[in-house]
């Protein structure tokens, strides 16, 4: 059976939630690396060391309650369905080697679905929803800010926000 990799049940919730419980109290992590053209996990591991700002990402990222926990500030960029499927056409192809037909033949058959089921349904939970598929330089200017402060306030006290 093929992995559908554009639904919440393809995804290692349970290693993303000990790797940010790591994270969270100083420790590294070994993050796994995923081989796009192979689809499937490779054998390379990216360390990963704690942060004052841990950033997670990821299309699915809000559609769990239990990591959506996790976060002090959630973020949804969107973009307009037509960018989504140019951006990923010309990615797939360029950087994954694909036809334009097995590009085309997944949007239609897994990715647009799986969009509309869960990451549409997602955004609800997000503080901020950026428009323009994050080209918005507002947005981002508040984004930046916000960060910036959180970072100055750590620095200040000399402990560590989460």
């Amino acid at each position: 059976m093929k992995v559908n990799y554009d639904h919440p049940d393809s995804l290692e919730t349970e290693l993303l939630i000990k790797h940010l419980k790591a994270l969270i109290t100083g420790q590294p992590i070994e993050m796994p690396v995923y081989d796009f053209r192979l689809h499937s996990r490779s054998q390379e591991t990216r360390n990963i060391q704690p942060r004052s700002i841990i950033l997670v990402e990821g299309i699915l990222i809000l559609y769990e309650k239990v990591l959506r926990q996790y976060f002090d500030v959630k973020l949804f960029v969107d973009a307009d369905p037509d960018i989504r499927f140019i951006r990923r056409l010309e990615r797939d192809i360029t950087e994954r080697g694909r036809s334009v037909e097995s590009v085309i033949n997944q949007y239609l058959g897994t990715v647009r679905p799986m969009h509309l089921e869960f990451v549409e349904a997602s955004k609800r939970y997000a503080d901020i929803i950026i428009p323009e598929g994050g080209m918005n330089v507002v947005a981002l200017d508040m984004v930046i800010a916000r960060l910036t402060s959180l970072l100055m306030t750590e620095g200040l006290s000399g402990e560590t926000q989460t």
